[in-house]
């Protein structure tokens, strides 16, 4: 028999008097409620109450047993309770992975909302461009900029990252200026080390161009990569949210404004999980608040829908 529910069986005959109030509380017969305090009696090795036809009475030991019992179920109820707070209102920490440029840019000056909004929640967020395993490494959510992978994870679609060329005065006055994607082919061009950066997407009225950089260094950081351009090392590709008051300062020139940039898809990624916490759930809310969000196909996990809000979808990823 379950032994905690042979404690609170037993803790109920005492407190009503005999086995068959209690076995009214639990809506069951008073021959069950006979065989889980015996249970407890035979892992004991000893009696835990004196039973007659009119009246019972609790053993030495059966004092000191239901004292204990009745403090470590007392306790075992506070620890439901307390989980059952936490699942009812955003509480506890949160820990969350971004991309070095998105979570310094944007997600950082954004946590002030969050965190006036939700004040029981501590966030332990971590920068890097790398993908992170979400369990191995412990994150409860993570933001991908990129084409995803198959992990059957669940993601939501943000807005995308814009992306803009650009190089310092100093290179162009050196080397010139590309008046079209291939020209890049005669130029240095800094590669971000993750997510495919050797290779930059254009898009124009003539269609879709890509274009394999060359150059002679490479950064796994978008903010690095932003100093060696201003240092005059070379082009740069990189969102405009990290670039632009360089830009605006004449710091550094943007470059091909004929061809746009192909810009790079943004997602939450988390664990599946029908019951999420309300700290994850009202982070990922806020998150599609503040940031926007496209529909998402699904795709990924046998091609079955995720749990559906009124206005969105959240989808099985690949990545």
């Amino acid at each position: 028999m379950d032994r905690l529910q042979s404690m609170e069986v037993f803790l109920r005959v005492v407190e009503k008097g005999g086995l068959s109030a209690a076995a009214e509380t639990f809506a069951i017969s008073p021959t069950m409620v006979g065989k889980h305090v015996r249970s407890l009696e035979e892992r004991l090795g000893g009696r835990l109450l004196n039973r007659t036809t009119r009246r019972q009475s609790l053993t030495e030991l059966g004092r000191t047993y239901y004292e204990r019992c009745r403090q470590l179920v007392a306790d075992f109820e506070a620890i439901e309770n307390t989980v059952s707070e936490m699942r009812a209102s955003p509480r506890g920490v949160l820990r969350i992975n971004a991309p070095a440029s998105f979570g310094s840019m944007q997600l950082a000056p954004a946590l002030a909302d969050y965190l006036e909004r939700y004040p029981e929640v501590q966030v332990d967020l971590t920068l890097s461009d790398r993908v992170v395993d979400l369990v191995e490494e412990g994150y409860e959510l993570a933001v991908r900029v990129g084409t995803l992978g198959d992990s059957g994870l669940v993601a939501r679609k943000l807005a995308p990252f814009h992306l803009t060329v650009c190089a310092s005065p100093a290179y162009l006055a050196k080397h010139g200026k590309p008046k079209a994607p291939r020209d890049l082919l005669q130029h240095n061009c800094l590669e971000f080390t993750y997510g495919g950066g050797h290779r930059w997407l254009f898009e124009s009225p003539a269609g879709k161009e890509t274009i394999a950089i060359k150059g002679n260094l490479k950064i796994n950081n978008g903010a690095a990569l932003l100093e060696a351009a201003l240092q005059g090392i070379g082009i740069i590709l990189q969102p405009e949210t990290l670039v632009a008051d360089d830009i605006a300062a004449g710091r550094l020139v943007p470059l091909l404004s004929r061809y746009q940039p192909a810009p790079r898809p943004v997602h939450l990624v988390y664990l599946p999980d029908r019951r999420l916490s309300p700290k994850l759930r009202s982070f990922i809310e806020f998150l599609v608040e503040r940031f926007g969000e496209t529909l998402v196909p699904v795709v990924g996990a046998g091609g079955r829908l995720a749990p559906a809000r009124a206005k969105s979808r959240s989808s099985r990823t690949r990545q």
